[in-house]
């Protein structure tokens, strides 16, 4: 267990034309559960192969515990790495795989033995011990994988590059549980790469939410759903993701098309803005409601997806299954103030309060 900082780090495969990843600045605190999400092509991986010495950065320097590990090989980091297919020896024995790694750094049998009864019963892999991995389901070979880099106890952090992606998905929440556990007994750093938010929302401490090579905000769950702070944030995060209309601030009243939907919290701000709002957020009734026209209702079991029309544009409302609306109506709807947002070139800089309500 330990701390790992990235200092001014970046990496470009090309010499420096394009950079799949750009300048981060992070200490990874000893003990946390992390999660890299974003969408395939955003540095994810990258940064996971930097952390772990696969991939030297372009700039920027790694320290754990305040040792300067760039130059390092992988070997030396004392890091373990699980990468998305599993990396195994048909040759070994599910338990001979398991005790690779220990009998390598030459723990004593007695440790050994202990340690795989433990990992095995966390994966649930007690009945394959003396089986080849050849032998097993792609799903189970890439628990015994998951258990590899599970088994050493003495590990600064470990890396997980989508580990999950060929796990049955009925089985994938136990196992997000599992590691969970493991995390909370051992309290050792875990960096979990995704392109799932479910995932990651489930399982980290904190996400760092990435696209186009860079970090763009990052948070627990709930700040990234409730507060984000940049529009990828609001797009990417949710199901479905924020609504967006293109609207001008005058003297910090905002409106679109003319119509005035609220006063901005911060004041002088003036010119064209995003303004945001989650499904979860735009609400029917209120004194402060804008006049919507239901162009659809979609039930969803447990809630109701109501496409609203205003004015020229579209927008999506996510109530309970018990709300009456029709196809047709014209019903007002409210943005909830704490959670509506503008935006200013990607980056929230402010909210929208109802209008009276503001400076």
């Amino acid at each position: 267990m330990a701390e790992i900082v990235l200092d001014n780090v970046a990496h470009s495969y090309d010499g420096g034309n394009t950079y799949a990843l750009k300048k981060i600045d992070m200490t990874w605190e000893d003990g946390s559960a992390y999660a890299l999400l974003g969408p395939s092509g955003c540095g994810k991986t990258t940064l996971l192969n930097i952390m772990s010495g696969i991939v030297k950065p372009s700039q920027g320097r790694i320290y754990i515990d305040g040792v300067d590990i760039t130059d390092k090989p992988t070997e030396d980091r004392n890091i373990a790495q699980v990468f998305q297919f599993p990396v195994l020896y048909d040759t070994m024995s599910v338990r001979k795989n398991l005790e690779f790694p220990l009998k390598n750094r030459k723990v004593a049998p007695d440790v050994i033995e202990k340690r795989v009864a433990e990992i095995a019963e966390l994966l649930g892999l007690e009945d394959d011990l003396d089986i080849r991995p050849g032998k097993l389901r792609s799903d189970l070979q890439q628990i015994v994988s998951l258990g590899r880099g599970l088994v050493r106890s003495d590990v600064a952090a470990i890396l997980f590059d989508e580990p999950l992606t060929v796990i049955d998905q009925n089985f994938k929440w136990t196992l997000r549980n599992r590691l969970k556990r493991l995390h909370l007994q051992t309290g050792v750093t875990l960096v979990y790469v995704t392109h799932d938010q479910t995932e990651a929302l489930t399982f980290a401490d904190k996400v760092l939410l990435m696209n186009a090579g860079e970090v763009v905000q990052t948070g627990s769950s709930e700040d990234l759903f409730l507060e984000p702070t940049h529009e990828f944030a609001g797009y990417f995060i949710g199901s479905p993701g924020m609504n967006f209309l293109d609207v001008s601030v005058k003297d910090s009243v905002v409106t679109f098309e003319g119509m005035k939907l609220g006063v901005a919290d911060v004041s002088g701000l003036q010119g064209s803005y995003r303004l945001g709002v989650r499904p979860e957020f735009v609400t029917p009734g209120g004194a402060q409601g804008h006049q919507m026209t239901v162009v659809r209702v979609e039930n969803r079991g447990g809630y109701q997806l109501i496409k609203l029309g205003l004015g020229s544009q579209t927008l999506l409302s996510k109530v309970e299954s018990d709300v009456s609306v029709r196809e047709g109506d014209k019903v007002a709807f409210t943005f909830v103030p704490e959670r509506t947002f503008l935006f200013e070139h990607k980056v929230m800089c402010a909210k929208v309060q109802p209008a009276g309500k503001g400076r």
